[in-house]
């Protein structure tokens, strides 16, 4: 349960706000976040594990705060990033998934067994010793992916993460996504993605336009765009 108490933001030195006060409770299992560049999406999705803090208001997962319990709220909740680049630190894939397992797995040998089946279980078992920057743009979305979930999060936060993908990369990334146990909250510009959620969230302007079924949310989504 992802909870918004009258949240809003404003940009660090100035008294611009790009989010307004914002209430929301999401519960569903796929809630999509979609909007033009600039109108808060990111903001909104980053509020959700602390990578962005409330400027007034609240913002708690399973009831605790992302201020006060940032630790904790930072375990459950993982990050997918547009561009794995941001996430990717270590030289190789099993490497990487093993940096992410360091606080949870202790001995190294279990780390590196750990890091494998993750890797094996999204489809990248054969690249474990292949160097980052050898792999597919595609193939380092599912690395940064496998990292995020080798610690166990309950709640995966992915924030336009098949916008630098190719059309086949993206439905594959879009069908891992589809298929997770977990809560997914995913920012896209993919409408077709955004329609297969449970709930979408429409931004505009730093608020929320539109927050209903896919439908209609993608409808008014629409009219917004052609101005209507």
């Amino acid at each position: 349960m992802i909870e918004f108490q009258d949240a809003s933001v404003v940009a660090p030195g100035t008294t611009v706000r790009i989010l307004e006060p914002t209430t929301l409770t999401l519960a569903e299992r796929r809630v999509a976040i979609i909007g033009a560049n600039g109108s808060g999406k990111s903001t909104l999705a980053r509020l959700i594990n602390g990578l962005v803090l409330p400027s007034t208001g609240s913002v708690t997962v399973d009831g605790r705060d992302t201020r006060r319990d940032a630790a904790a709220v930072r375990r459950s909740v993982g990050f997918l990033f547009t561009d794995p680049s941001a996430q990717l630190i270590m030289p190789t894939a099993a490497e990487d998934v093993a940096l992410s397992l360091r606080r949870t797995v202790k001995g190294k040998g279990e780390r590196a067994s750990a890091a494998l089946a993750a890797l094996e279980s999204i489809g990248l078992g054969d690249k474990g010793s292949v160097s980052v920057h050898a792999l597919s743009g595609g193939q380092r979305q599912l690395l940064a992916l496998a990292g995020v979930l080798a610690v166990g999060p309950s709640i995966i936060v992915a924030d336009e993460p098949t916008t630098l993908l190719d059309l086949r990369w993206r439905a594959h990334v879009d069908a891992l996504l589809a298929g997770l146990d977990q809560q997914v909250i995913e920012v896209t510009h993919d409408l077709d993605a955004a329609s297969r959620a449970d709930r979408v969230i429409v931004m505009e302007s730093g608020s929320v336009a539109f927050d209903g079924k896919p439908r209609a949310a993608v409808a008014a989504y629409r009219r917004l765009m052609a101005g209507t």
